[in-house]
């Protein structure tokens, strides 16, 4: 199969955005038009037509003027890998290659559909927690540095000993007044050699090590790459895409260093000549389930089949552990914010609570 040059020649404004919304929708109606008898040439236009997103729309009427030209779809959206990774480029050149550009891009718009609707399930449910911890953080930071050195001078005339709550919350206080250029400016800089360090190929490997070992969140990451890297690689055999080439364009889609070396070192064996199953058996993170149910299949002679097993086994342990995790989540990260504003208030509280004998 003949391969594109990716060569950005056109940077898109919003890319992003435009890949979990325009994207999508343009895969799966350009798919539906095709089927219909529609040529590709007009479908792209009209598609170009009817669209309202701006920058996207410039991406349209280039593809048309492209197509127009005499060259295929593939080598236009090769211009625009921000919005075409290789996946979408590869599996294009498949379809225009095979004469089954239709059932290609259905397949492409399933695929897209079904990570972005992981991709939104798993987002969703870690943005709470993270707004009630940030809500708890900013409040404590708050009382801490406005609040609690007010309640500190008041407390300063009594002259007995405060409680140790108390006084172990106003040395915060202080401390935080005093130094806290240097805390701010610290924990900048800590962040800023953590993402030089994680930028770097070792530090992000290590990083990405890291999170597939996190208790709970690194089996549902684990599960949710592993997942996707047999959705992929299912859709591009059946489009026809070689398999070492599926397999390197599948590695470079994972998004974790230490899988996508799991996956080139097994693409690596079967360029040798060896099977895929056990080309990845004993790899760093590669789930011996996966691998037992991928032998079957090669067996059986239907891999697509029971990769795309695999892949819906995943996807519903994940979207059964998000669950899960989201009803767990919200009594304890309520717990946590009420113990740490409580905690703090009562702190706070506390000597006036006592004041008889404190002014005694």
């Amino acid at each position: 199969m003949a391969n594109i040059q990716r060569v950005a020649k056109f940077r898109v404004k919003g890319a992003k955005r435009i890949v979990a919304n325009e994207v999508i929708a343009f895969t799966r109606q350009l798919a539906s038009m095709l089927a219909a008898g529609m040529t590709i040439v007009a479908s792209v236009q009209t598609l170009a037509e009817q669209c309202t997103n701006p920058e996207f729309k410039k991406v349209l009427n280039h593809l048309g003027e492209v197509l127009e030209g005499g060259a295929p779809l593939s080598a236009g959206m090769a211009d625009y890998p921000q919005l075409f990774d290789d996946m979408y480029v590869n599996m294009v050149i498949a379809g225009e290659q095979s004469g089954e550009f239709a059932s290609i891009m259905k397949r492409l718009a399933v695929i897209l559909g079904a990570s972005s609707r992981l991709r939104k399930k798993v987002k969703s449910a870690m943005a709470y927690p993270t707004v009630i911890v940030s809500i708890a953080l900013l409040m404590a930071a708050g009382l801490i540095q406005f609040v609690v050195p007010i309640f500190a001078e008041m407390f300063s005339g009594f002259g007995k000993e405060l409680p140790f709550l108390t006084q172990l919350l106003v040395d915060i206080s202080e401390f935080v007044k005093r130094w806290k250029y240097v805390i701010v400016g610290g924990a900048y800089a800590a962040f800023w050699i953590f993402r030089r360090w994680k930028n770097t190929r070792a530090g992000h490997l290590k990083w990405d090590e890291f999170k597939l070992k996190l208790p709970v969140f690194g089996k549902l990451n684990q599960m949710a790459s592993v997942g996707r890297f047999c959705r992929l690689l299912a859709q591009m055999i059946a489009a026809g895409v070689p398999i070492l080439k599926a397999l390197e364009i599948v590695a470079g889609s994972l998004g974790n260093f230490v899988l996508e070396n799991s996956v080139l070192d097994a693409r690596a064996e079967v360029e040798q000549g060896n099977q895929l199953s056990p080309s990845l058996e004993g790899k760093p993170f590669m789930p011996v389930l996966m691998v037992r149910m991928l032998a079957a299949g090669e067996k059986a002679g239907k891999v697509e089949d029971m990769l795309s097993s695999v892949a819906d086994s995943y996807d519903e342990e994940v979207e059964m552990m998000l669950a899960t995790l989201t009803a767990l989540m919200e009594p304890i990260l309520m717990v946590f914010l009420g113990v740490v504003i409580g905690t703090i208030v009562a702190a706070m509280f506390m000597p006036i609570f006592n004041m008889g004998s404190l002014a005694s």
